[in-house]
């Protein structure tokens, strides 16, 4: 029923835009209309609860985001990378969802109704608005601005885009209010917006903008980029001194992260935000199903690259080691930061019925098996029935996001780096110690205009803390590293073709690579057709897989935005072109 009362409520909204004068002046005695609805706390409630409905994305999308990240190998790349891309290929975008926004803000003031309570309401519809536009602008760069419901005949209907700053400017403001107004009561269900949580939407998408204007100079705001890092600090630092949140540990580093992604309550010591699935009232999601299926998933898998950066256990450089590039599965897996075998399966990693689980090549390409947001339940891998909640926010990434706003405005002192850092590697079960120079593999192989060694780290501990949560994409894009997109896609290291390799070191083999499967198989290994064109080894025949080597991505500077679709053009001539975008 109360579905269907918001449902009607929307309806009535819409439906009056087109009535005439005479018709507006009657309210039906049987119906839902503005007038008589907007007169309690629980309608203001019941209708803020449609804004999570609208804005919440689904759990398999927050994970999924991550496959046009740099460190993930797929089927193959979409075609906004590896394609030919244009504004006809662009989704029209919708304002559906602000309308409703702004359709509430127009309605829930009624002096009836506690000021407290409806202040606390408009916060929340305010965090939505600036979610919303985060979004928009993250896609599109400069977008119109509109803070009221606009009717058929409204002239900024067809309004120009409005310049960036004028935008965030505006996002800004809604955090500030959702932030000084929503109620500070932890929710440990992690599935309502509270001021803590709109406090981590600020931080992050502060240090998304002071970032992208430091790194994009064309945007000509450099000079208002320290402004963002400051305030992303604060929202921060605010959250770390509420004590509201901590880092989730039992004292037990080899699983206490993995838990964190694997339990069906949301585990909320350190999740601040959740898409929250259950058994008992059989809400699902098929996260499982996509990781571990040849055909159903597009079997994605972690680069050699990025799995290069996790650290030894002792916290010293595994890129150090003597022939780094050269080591087996078996032995580059030994005495590593605990948080890799608890991304991808590794040595010993077993299924819930005690079965072993080598990573099976036939559901990942590069050998590095995602399991993060895996159940270990084999019978999850063919049916929709994953329960674990998905996180969309916790406070690890309030700690990254304020080393790095630390490190940005520097220098970055011993003790943000023992609260930050330092705190996150101590509960991996590594040794936190401080960096004495520069990595030379992270300066060689992905950011090579950074000299910073703390910065350095803090970008690497990022990678690795937050893999798979749907935030690599952007960060790409704030950093202006997009060219990370066009790297290969590269696999274990394969010492000889026709060798049958164990890969959990149960002394078993798992997994083949040939030129054409042969006559005679053997029972339990994968045949891995290197066929020279999608998939090849870096040495001909040896050395590490390449897949997809067959594709061409490129990732120009005009892709840091999308195309305006070119059915919004066509219906807005005053609609401009992102450069270099037909």
């Amino acid at each position: 029923m109360k579905t269907k009362n918001i449902i009607l409520l929307l309806l009535v909204g819409l439906f009056t835009t087109s009535c005439s004068k005479e018709f507006l002046d009657k309210e039906p005695f049987d119906k839902l209309v503005p007038n008589s609805y907007f007169t309690t706390e629980a309608d203001l409630a019941l209708f803020s609860n449609s804004f999570y409905q609208d804005f919440i994305p689904t759990g398999l999308s927050i994970v999924q985001a991550d496959e046009m990240g740099d460190y993930t190998s797929k089927n193959n790349s979409p075609t906004f990378i590896a394609g030919n891309f244009s504004s006809v290929d662009q989704g029209s975008w919708s304002w559906t969802k602000l309308r409703n926004v702004n359709y509430f803000l127009e309605k829930y003031n009624n002096p009836n109704i506690s000021e407290e309570a409806r202040n606390h309401y408009a916060g929340v519809a305010r965090f939505f608005r600036a979610y919303f536009y985060y979004e928009m602008v993250k896609d599109f760069g400069d977008v119109p601005w509109y803070s009221k419901t606009l009717t058929t005949t409204d002239a900024d209907l067809y309004k120009p885009r409005d310049p960036r700053a004028m935008v965030m400017d505006s996002v800004l403001a809604d955090l500030d209010f959702a932030v000084a107004n929503i109620r500070p009561a932890k929710d440990n269900s992690a599935s309502m917006i509270t001021k803590w949580v709109a406090l981590g939407l600020k931080s992050r998408i502060c240090l998304f903008e002071g970032t992208f204007r430091k790194y994009h100079e064309d945007l000509k705001l450099r000079n208002t980029a320290n402004q963002w890092l400051t305030a992303s600090a604060a929202a921060s630092e605010e959250i770390m001194k509420g004590s509201q949140y901590a880092l989730y540990s039992t004292g037990n580093p080899s699983s206490d992260y993995r838990t964190l992604f694997t339990s069906e309550n949301p585990v909320s010591t350190e999740v601040m935000w959740a898409n929250v699935f259950n058994n008992s009232i059989k809400r699902w999601h098929e996260i499982t199903w996509k990781f571990n299926s040849a055909t159903y998933g597009a079997r994605w898998g972690l680069n050699k690259q990025f799995v290069n950066t996790y650290l030894n256990t002792d916290g010293t450089r595994f890129t150090d080691k003597v022939n780094y590039d050269q080591i087996l599965f078996v032995d580059e897996m030994k005495d590593r930061d605990p948080r890799l075998e608890q991304t991808v399966r590794s040595i010993g990693y077993k299924r819930s019925d005690g079965s072993a689980a080598p990573p099976n090549f036939g559901y990942t390409f590069t050998g590095y098996h995602i399991h993060k947001f895996s159940l270990d339940d084999k019978r999850l891998d063919g049916v929709a029935e994953g329960y674990n909640s998905i996180t969309m926010m916790r406070y690890a990434e309030i700690l990254l996001n304020y080393a790095e706003a630390k490190a940005e405005l520097g220098p970055m002192d011993p003790e943000i780096w023992k609260q930050t850092i330092g705190a996150l590697r101590t509960r991996a079960g590594i040794n936190a110690q401080e960096p004495a120079v520069a990595d030379q593999y992270l300066k060689t192989v992905y950011f090579p205009e950074i000299s910073d060694k703390y910065l350095l780290e803090v970008r690497r501990e990022r990678g690795i803390e937050l893999v798979y949560e749907g935030l690599r994409y952007d960060d790409l894009l704030r950093w202006k590293k997009g060219k990370l997109l066009e790297m290969d896609w590269k696999g274990i290291y394969v010492p000889a073709l026709d060798l049958e390799m164990d890969l959990d070191g149960n002394k078993t083999p798992d997994v083949c690579f040939v030129k054409t499967i042969p006559a005679k198989t053997t029972a339990g290994v994968v045949y891995y057709v290197v066929d020279g064109s999608a998939a090849k080894l870096s040495e001909g025949t040896k050395g590490h897989i390449i897949w997809r080597s067959d594709e061409e991505r490129e990732f120009s500077d005009k892709k840091y935005y999308k195309p305006i679709s070119n059915n919004d053009i066509v219906l807005n001539d005053n609609l401009v072109q992102n450069p270099g975008w037909k």
